[in-house]
């Protein structure tokens, strides 16, 4: 009993030892990638970049394409360098930027790879190509970087970084050193863009050369480029707004009504996308940053204005919805409490009103929205009439942010009760205490895209779709879903045409400038003169769409510190609808006007200390309320600031 039980368990043994045996001569013998991975770690994870989509403007045209760059990598424990200088001479940096690049490595990760040169030529990397092979521990990976060939639309279509940390935290896709979108398009259209990466084994000897695919490639993957998106814009019609914004600080937005697709978008003053791309990205980045004229500051979806008698159709357009007017109803050109712009006509009746911008008028117009549900009490009476006036003008798209396809869209201001309980105290306040937001001006602030969809709800007869920048995403030829709704503003349909008939006559003989009407073009618009600070000009804005009747594009324009609307922004707008309708301009208007407007020069001049003799900059122009409203900001306890441009 005790031999068999001995035979047992000396079998049990020797069956393990064979076990053992035939493994260890798999190991060794039979599976050449245990031997590889043990040859000096001689198989190498290779990350696959694949191309980011272009982007393309509406008529086929490349605006964002790629260009080639190699980063080249460290992993600081592999690292063999006999002679330093002679690695920095081949690599053109000089000691302290290799001592801090390897010291900054050696803290993350003596075994992880860090990043030594980032995106090198196809030039710069043909140079040093030759000599990797003499530096172990240094080692290539192939990107792609932006190139703009047009040299435009770069708050638009923003530009590509290194991840930040903070960005790197909770999520899977990205790893330290990738590249991502930041700011416009790029951002916005992120996971369309960036594609799908890919991974390659290879084999490498112990200096890192490499020896072919592991496996013949069996497990590696492909990279799956990003899609590609049709922009919505007319990078003609964009380079031309840009000309007529040089030495100008403001915004032009253009639609097309039928669809909301942006046509132009214009902020004033920019830069060129292409000196945000390579080795010279940091300091570039800062000089942008430090201009006083914030060129990167994306001023048609992010600069706060008031928008001055441009809004006067909307407070038009809801008395008329509310009933308290009709298009005969008349007021007397009285000035006071706020004087006419324009000429006193005697009594104007709407038309007259809109053509002429009659302040007078829309004061009462606006006077009898609050009180429409009078009961005889304007303490009580004011607060119930500005929220149903509140609730007509979000409609619009103005209080709300429009959903436009970019990041840091602003919303602007409409008021409401809130802000003047927090200002006066509940039931402390009424009509008298904000009647100057009747003409566009007080505490009612709008963003630039915000006055192109009005004109665009102006050229629909009363709605509008999103404006958006893409009108085809990838293979699928679409744009997002949310782009393809139609929104309705909360006035009836009907009353539109007496306000579009009054806006036909400030173009052909009213507010706008003779020089700014297009020959054989039928043009609807309005003026607007944005408040500025005391002793220096006011802002000058103009909306419009054309031709009158089934209207194919739809502008507002904003230029600063350059006076009425009718003879700054109106003529900048008639030149670019005339450009894009007719596809050139006339010579008359082209020797007249267009090269006129090219010319003109609206940048602020430096201050002048009088008592100091010393010139003092303008680096922000501020919008207050006025000082007897005593008005609050929503979200703060301090007096409201609005910055409102540069």
């Amino acid at each position: 009993m005790n031999n068999g039980r001995k035979y047992v368990i000396q079998g049990v043994f020797i069956v393990i030892g064979i076990v053992y045996l035939v493994r260890l001569f798999y190991l060794q013998v039979v599976a050449d990638n245990y031997k590889a991975q043990a040859d000096d770690n001689a198989i190498r994870r290779v990350i696959v970049y694949p191309h980011r989509g272009q982007i393309l403007d509406r008529n086929g045209k490349l605006m964002v394409i790629n260009e080639s760059v190699y980063d080249i990598s460290v992993i600081p424990k592999k690292v063999q360098i006999k002679d330093t200088l002679d690695f920095c001479r081949v690599m053109g940096v000089d000691k302290p930027y290799f001592d801090s690049v390897m010291t900054v490595a050696k803290t993350y990760s003596k075994l992880k790879p860090s990043t030594f040169l980032r995106q090198l030529s196809v030039e710069e990397f043909a140079r040093i190509q030759d000599r990797l092979i003499d530096f172990p521990g240094f080692f290539y990976t192939a990107r792609t970087v932006r190139k703009y060939p047009h040299k435009t639309l770069a708050n638009a279509l923003g530009y590509i970084a290194e991840i930040s940390p903070a960005k790197l935290k909770d999520q899977n896709y990205y790893r330290q050193g990738d590249y991502v979108g930041i700011n416009g398009l790029e951002a916005f259209y992120e996971e369309q863009l960036r594609g799908q990466r890919g991974v390659r084994y290879v084999m490498v000897n112990k200096n890192g050369v490499e020896k072919g695919p592991f496996k013949g490639g069996a497990f590696d993957t492909a990279a799956v480029a990003g899609e590609n998106l049709v922009s919505t814009i007319d990078i003609d019609l964009q380079q031309y707004a840009d000309s007529l914004m040089n030495n100008k600080i403001g915004s032009v937005v253009a639609l097309e009504p039928s669809t909301g697709e942006i046509l132009t978008m214009v902020s004033a003053p920019s830069y060129d996308p292409n000196v945000l791309v390579g080795r010279l990205f940091a300091k570039n980045y800062t000089e942008l940053q430090r201009s006083k004229y914030l060129p990167m500051y994306n001023r048609p979806v992010q600069a706060v204005y008031r928008p001055g008698s441009i809004f006067k159709l909307v407070q038009s357009l809801v008395a008329l919805q509310e009933g308290v007017i009709t298009p005969e109803s008349q007021f007397g050109c009285v000035p006071y409490p706020m004087k006419c712009h324009s000429h006193p006509r005697g009594h104007n009746d709407l038309h007259n009103a809109v053509q002429w911008s009659c302040n007078p008028y829309f004061y009462n117009v606006y006077r009898r929205i609050i009180y429409a549900r009078s009961t005889g009490n304007n303490w009580r009476d004011s607060p119930k009439g500005l929220m149903a006036w509140n609730k007509h003008v979000k409609s619009f798209g103005f209080g709300t942010r429009l959903d436009v396809d970019l990041p840091s869209v602003k919303r602007g201001f409409i008021p409401d009760t809130a802000i003047y309980n927090r200002s006066y105290g509940r039931l402390r306040w009424q009509f008298s205490n904000f009647y100057s937001v009747s003409i566009g001006e007080g505490e009612l602030n709008v963003v630039p895209i915000q006055m192109a969809n009005l004109a665009a709800i102006m050229a629909n007869r009363g709605h509008y779709y999103t404006p958006h920048l893409v009108k085809a995403v990838g293979k699928s030829g679409k744009p997002l879903p949310q782009y393809l709704e139609r929104h309705q503003t909360s006035v009836d349909t009907s009353y539109f045409r007496y306000v579009v008939d009054g806006m036909e006559s400030a173009v052909a003989h009213g507010t706008v400038w003779g020089r700014a009407r297009i020959p054989d073009i039928v043009m609807c618009g309005k003026t607007g003169t944005s408040q500025n600070r005391k002793g220096e000009k006011d802002h000058s804005v103009f909306i419009c769409f054309a031709p009158k009747d089934n209207p194919k594009i739809a502008l507002a324009v904003y230029v600063e510190n350059a006076g009425f609307g009718g003879l700054a922004a109106a003529p900048i707008a008639s030149l670019l609808a005339e450009k894009y309708l007719k596809k050139t301009i006339t010579d008359k208007r082209r020797l007249l006007l267009e090269k006129d407007f090219k010319l003109r020069d609206y940048m602020p001049k430096p201050k002048v200390d009088t008592a100091k003799k010393e010139p003092r900059p303008v680096l922000a122009r501020l919008v207050v309320p006025p000082a007897k409203s005593r008005l609050l900001s929503p979200d703060t306890a301090k007096p409201t600031a609005r910055v409102t441009g540069y």
